[in-house]
């Protein structure tokens, strides 16, 4: 019973911990479980353009903030001649370039590839609001304004619903003389937004502007969108200027927040940025292994990602093999299929997915009927075990020779991969099946060649399977899940599928008696 429970214990404790690190890599890395799990990456464009004095110049544009999802893939600053540095105060990130002189027209760029990952993190700014100042208005905009606040204050119970009333107040359809007075409909959209931020003042709420982009595949010079933010004594809620609804939009990108400017230039005039978008499809697998691999994640950087390319192609196929040792142990302890060895229906399997099952198993049939025949004729020479192996590999070896030229002339390629079968394992099965062929009669070797046979072919059906590929080599602790299977089977000790059927007719009979 101590054995028994050491191994539930030793089962376990491999199980949980492959679960758990294929959940770590799936929900904090973001590595997706389907092989055609795929994201949108937008790629952002903002272009600065401006006329130098022929001064020192000095450029000046706000970054977007780093938000936990989203996940910036490359950051490019394109300029001629001009030096860059990344500056960053106050939670807010600036790109700065400059040039000893310049003059004319100049135009600088910068580039950002940004995707949303899966991380459930709230996207809620953590700085603290500073206190609201008290706008300088002159008295007929003071008065509409507190006329205005005294009407939205009456419909509303807390910060929230407060701006929500105020903004659908001033974009009313059929506004007042104070709400005309104070929107301006001739103004622009800062206007608007300096509008609302001071009556939000006058109330006492803090509140700032926030500038983002929608993000639309194809669009051209946009330009940024006004939102407000405001702080309701816990948090930080974002609402629209125009319709007074709150919350994040869909595909919206904040680019900056607070009432710094956007862009500054010192050494020109007439400078404005303007912003390009486009969308394309990636992988989500590539793109989160390049981010991890950035970022040198410890379990990225010792992992098989790290080594070379040829490295990684043939762990694929090593990868693989536990899926069929998996199988081959179901088949045999389950379902009672008896094979020649544990390990031919494997190497079978492996041989199946480089010449195709067709092809595989016609040329695995032709090479050991054939080995067969020879070995038989071998037997009556009397030769000794060793002798008579080597002797079964060089016959191996000729009639796979031989299948390859004449595939060739035949122009049949897809037979020509017949050299990917173990050509030792070839010798001692067909070794091993003229032995049993002695002892036990043809019969076995048909039963125990035939199971070799389909269990391989099964095998090979999930060793070629899309998912079943991916998911051993992105998550390779789908092994030790794998393992902790095996060890469970390895103790059971009930009737397999084959006996079931062997008795069945016993249990008829039993039950005739018992009526």
């Amino acid at each position: 019973m101590q054995a028994q429970a050491r191994l539930y214990s030793a089962v376990l404790l491999i199980f949980f911990i492959g679960i758990g690190l294929i959940l770590y890599k799936h929900l904090a890395l973001g590595f997706p479980l389907m092989p055609d799990d795929k994201k949108f990456v937008w790629t952002i464009e903002a272009k600065i353009d401006f006329q130098a004095q022929g001064d020192p110049v000095i450029i000046s544009l706000a970054l977007p903030p780093k938000e936990p999802n989203l996940t910036f893939m490359e950051e490019d600053f394109a300029s001629s001649d001009y030096g860059f540095s990344e500056l960053t105060s106050n939670n807010e990130r600036r790109g700065q370039w400059s040039k000893r002189t310049a003059k004319g027209a100049q135009t600088a760029y910068y580039r950002l590839s940004v995707y949303e990952n899966d991380k459930l993190v709230e996207d809620q700014p953590i700085d603290e609001p500073e206190p609201p100042k008290e706008p300088e208005l002159d008295e007929v905009f003071m008065t509409a304004s507190m006329t205005l606040l005294e009407q939205v204050r009456a419909r509303s119970a807390n910060a929230e619903i407060f701006t929500r009333e105020l903004i659908q107040t001033l974009n009313s359809k059929s506004p007042n003389q104070n709400q005309r007075l104070l929107r301006n409909d001739k103004a622009g959209e800062d206007y608007k937004t300096n509008l609302i931020l001071d009556l939000l003042a006058l109330e006492g709420i803090s509140a700032r502007v926030v500038r983002g982009l929608f993000l639309e595949d194809g669009r051209r010079r946009q330009s940024l969108t006004n939102f407000v933010e405001i702080h309701d004594g816990s948090q930080w809620i974002l609402f629209n200027q125009d319709t007074g609804k709150s919350g994040k939009p869909k595909n919206f990108l904040i680019w900056q927040r607070g009432g710094q400017s956007l862009l500054d230039v010192v050494g020109g005039k007439n400078s404005q940025v303007s912003f390009s978008i486009i969308k394309n499809t990636h992988s989500t697998r590539n793109l989160v292994v390049n981010s991890s691999q950035n970022k040198q994640a410890a379990i990225i950087d010792f992992s098989i990602y790290s080594l070379p390319i040829e490295q990684q192609n043939a762990f694929k196929m090593i990868l693989l093999l536990p899926i069929g040792a998996l199988v081959v142990v179901i088949m045999r302890i389950l379902v009672g299929i008896r094979t020649s060895g544990t390990f031919m229906p494997i190497l079978i399997a492996l041989a199946l997915i480089q010449t195709t099952l067709v092809t595989g198993i016609v040329i695995f049939l032709i090479v050991v009927g054939t080995g067969l025949m020879i070995r038989s004729y071998l037997s009556r020479l009397n030769l000794l075990l060793v002798a008579r192996i080597s002797a079964v590999i060089i016959v191996v070896i000729t009639i796979i020779a031989s299948i390859s030229i004449i595939s060739n002339k035949l122009g049949l390629s897809q037979a020509l991969t017949v050299t990917f079968f173990p050509m030792v394992i070839l010798a001692w099965t067909i070794e091993r099946m003229s032995v049993l062929w002695e002892e036990d009669g043809p019969r076995e070797v048909l039963i125990q060649g035939a199971g070799s046979l389909l269990t391989a072919i099964i095998a090979y059906l999930f060793m070629t399977n899309r998912t079943v590929e991916y998911l051993t080599f992105n998550f390779p602790e789908l092994m030790l899940v794998n393992l902790a299977l095996i060890l469970i089977l390895g103790q059971y000790t009930g009737y397999r599928l084959t006996e079931l059927y062997r008795f069945h007719t016993m249990g008829k009979r039993h039950a005739i008696d018992k009526h």
